[in-house]
């Protein structure tokens, strides 16, 4: 499927941390623009651009975002074929993204673009994954007490991982919250290895310092 391309290179700069540090300060920059230029359509014409252009056709959108074309190549082809077609703002973004090398890195400020948005809406995507299914009331449940600790209404994305027996495991940015059983069995068997090794130690103490000496 074309639209997953994006994602499935395997040395792609699309899992490189750096890359989508510099993608978020080109996103904000993106949206910055787009408030102070009062084109508030910008978010909606970079995703659809994506999805119904670059998806669509997988030769184009390997022409723009890899190596196979130059600078002044990708350039002719966006005065050429996209200019007439977008608007001046979003012809001048890509332009901006061709002069200094990052064309590539078009889906990633798409998808920070995206989560942007959805922080300043006051939502936030929380990554779930549990030994089974969540129910409705378990969805429920975790969205309202997601939404009572931390303040912003939750879009859960959900994913299975039979090898936690139970409960969950919430991440939201870079931190996790892991209340699975298997978290749980792991933290009672380290409790339980130090209960029997400070015994042995008690025990080790009691033999070399005996009563009376």
């Amino acid at each position: 499927m074309a639209g997953s391309r994006f994602a499935t290179r395997p040395e792609s700069v699309l899992e490189d941390p750096g890359a989508r540090a510099v993608a978020t300060l080109y996103a904000e920059s993106f949206l910055s623009a787009a408030a102070a230029n009062q084109v508030s359509a910008a978010p909606e014409e970079l995703s659809s651009f994506l999805s119904d252009v670059l998806t669509r056709f997988p030769e184009f959108q390997d022409l723009l975002l890899s190596d196979f074309a130059g600078r002044d190549q990708k350039l002719q082809i966006i005065d050429r074929v996209i200019a007439p077609r977008s608007s001046e703002f979003f012809a001048n973004f890509l332009r901006v993204l061709v002069r200094h090398g990052r064309m590539e890195l078009l889906p990633v400020i798409n998808e920070v673009v995206v989560r942007l948005q959805e922080v300043a809406a006051g939502r936030q995507r929380v990554k779930v994954r549990s030994a089974r299914p969540l129910t409705g009331k378990a969805r429920s449940d975790i969205q309202a007490s997601l939404k009572t600790r931390f303040g912003f209404d939750p879009i859960l994305e959900e994913s299975i991982d039979p090898q936690l027996l139970g409960g969950v495991v919430l991440q939201i940015g870079d931190t996790v919250f892991d209340s699975s059983l298997r978290s749980r069995l792991k933290s009672l068997q380290g409790r339980l290895v130090e209960k029997t090794f400070n015994e042995i130690q008690s025990r080790r103490d009691r033999f070399s310092h005996p009563e009376g000496d």
